[in-house]
């Protein structure tokens, strides 16, 4: 069996990728461990940026996100007893996010590689990487696909960047002394647009999936369990994260669930190694506070679909070879703004008193200049493509 395209990976940016490579009249294979259930009832990010919309949309599978989506035109911030409002229309007009879960980006994009044709083959077992440097394939449950190129869109835990040879990667990581604390809950929400909350008890932030169901996280150690937070405690630790400014009140539901997601920074350089190319969550990962996960996976998909269209309309390696670093400068980019706002918004066990007032200060300082709020919101809705 032989394709121009191997893509290892059924999320978001292994889809997309196949998506577009068919747009353009490349083909692709896509080679998914898990059951097509369970990569679409995956809960994962749900915030898009502006470029992430109009790419889907551009695209042709944003015809239900633009019409279940939920436009925000801002976030609050909230702390010391009042909340400050992060208004886009004003500091980036014409510039939003749109709040539409990753699973549900999943689904259009399954129904249009299938309704298309596209070869997507779900619970495939012992992937395996081979030929890198020159004559890539794969093998998977007894096949074997021969590829002129492969793309690594399996996750952090896939088996694409442990394929290329000890020495020849380079990882940059930091772990972050917290974790959070995942719910989803069948209740509308309690606000309009998402609250950052930053406490003396801990982060919590208020989200949503739709107008029926919302989305919440608070920060817990970094070895908690969901076993030690039952219902009743979440929602009591929520409230009293979150109902801290005159007139606020948080509207409690059925919980349908929960998990433990650990804060971590990763990159890897180069993102490329002979004629395998990483994407997404293999290749980095960003402390979730930035919501730049997903919108990462689809900028670097962007930038390999251009890239293997030069490459297989005229055979110039040029765009191929600069993939990397193309990438990496966004890469860093939404790394440094993530660091940003989570040091901004959590509590560190081991700041003093000092470490504290500074993070108060910093905290006036974005919601007190409106140049501060603008590099927020700027990077918030997403750098121009």
């Amino acid at each position: 069996m032989r394709t121009q395209v191997g893509i290892i990976g059924a999320g978001p940016a292994g889809l997309l990728l196949s998506h577009l490579l068919h747009l353009r009249g490349i083909s692709s294979v896509v080679l998914e461990k898990r059951s097509r259930d369970y990569v679409e009832r995956r809960v994962r990010a749900g915030v898009l940026e502006q470029g992430t919309v109009d790419t889907l949309v551009e695209a042709g599978v944003g015809a239900r996100l633009l019409r279940e989506g939920l436009p925000h035109h801002g976030i609050e911030l909230r702390y010391g007893g009042a909340g400050h409002r992060i208004a886009f229309e004003k500091l980036v007009p014409g510039r939003s996010i749109t709040v539409y879960g990753q699973q549900e980006v999943v689904k259009d994009l399954i129904a249009a590689r299938l309704e298309a044709g596209g070869d997507v083959r779900f619970e495939v077992e012992d992937v395996a990487l081979h030929g890198l440097e020159a004559e890539p394939y794969l093998t998977f449950g007894g096949e074997r696909l021969d590829c002129d190129v492969i793309a690594g869109c399996d996750g952090f835990h896939g088996v694409s960047r442990p394929s290329v040879p000890d020495g020849v990667l380079s990882f940059f990581e930091r772990d972050y002394p917290f974790a959070w604390l995942g719910v989803l809950a069948e209740v509308a929400p309690s606000s309009e647009e998402l609250i950052y909350s930053q406490t003396e008890r801990g982060f919590a932030l208020h989200s949503m999936r739709s107008p029926t169901v919302s989305r919440f996280y608070l920060q817990v150690p970094p070895d908690a369990t969901t076993e030690e937070w039952p219902d009743e405690r979440i929602w009591d630790e929520l409230k009293a994260r979150l109902e801290t400014v005159p007139g606020f009140t948080l509207t409690t539901g059925r919980i349908i669930e929960k998990g433990v997601t650990p804060m971590r920074g990763f990159v890897t350089e180069p993102m490329q190694y002979g004629r395998l190319y990483l994407a997404g969550d293999a290749a980095h990962i960003v402390p979730p506070t930035g919501a730049k996960g997903l919108n990462l996976a689809v900028a670097d998909v962007r930038v390999l679909t251009e890239a293997l269209d030069r490459f297989f309309s005229t055979g110039s390696t040029g765009l191929l070879d600069g993939y990397s670093d193309a990438c990496l400068k966004r890469v860093w980019r939404a790394q440094h703004f993530s660091w940003w706002m989570t040091t901004l918004l959590h509590t560190f066990d081991s700041d003093d008193d000092y470490g504290r007032r500074l993070q108060r200060s910093h905290i006036d300082y974005v919601t007190s200049s409106d140049a501060a709020a603008t590099t927020l919101a700027e990077n918030y809705v997403g750098l121009p493509w």
